[in-house]
């Protein structure tokens, strides 16, 4: 069924519709502005900002793969040679992130934990605290 609107009415439609658009782009400045604020500040303590889009995980953080100049293992030996002791692995995860190493992760500690498990230089001195094999 076709629609009949007069020239005055579909002129007042296109209005709405304009005011609409404006109001919701403004807001949507508005929130961007924002988020890219708490961006910079997750930013300077070393966080990753939320990306990508789509994906799974919380945040909507899937997507592109973080690069880092050294792997999380030989990281991890770097962290452990230097304590030159027993070192909890939330420890170890707070260090690596301190040190610059990059993760997308929304479990870094979990990963940690599993590097810690699976390479043989690591043994488990405790319950949650690793060191170097001797």
């Amino acid at each position: 069924p076709a629609l009949n609107y007069t020239l005055s009415q579909l002129e007042k439609l296109l209005d709405t519709r304009r005011t609409q658009l404006d109001t919701l782009t403004r807001r949507r400045d508005k929130i961007q502005k924002r988020l890219d604020g708490l961006n910079a500040k997750i930013a300077a303590i070393g966080g990753a900002p939320a990306g990508g889009g789509g994906g799974r995980g919380r945040g909507g953080r899937r997507g592109k793969r973080a690069r880092n100049d050294i792997s999380l293992q030989d990281l991890i030996h770097q962290i452990l040679s230097k304590a030159g002791g027993a070192v909890r692995v939330g420890d170890i995860a707070d260090k690596a992130l301190a040190a610059g190493y990059h993760s997308n992760s929304v479990n870094f500690r979990g990963i940690v934990n599993q590097m810690l498990i699976k390479d043989k230089r690591f043994v488990a001195a405790d319950r949650g605290l690793y060191q170097l094999k001797k």
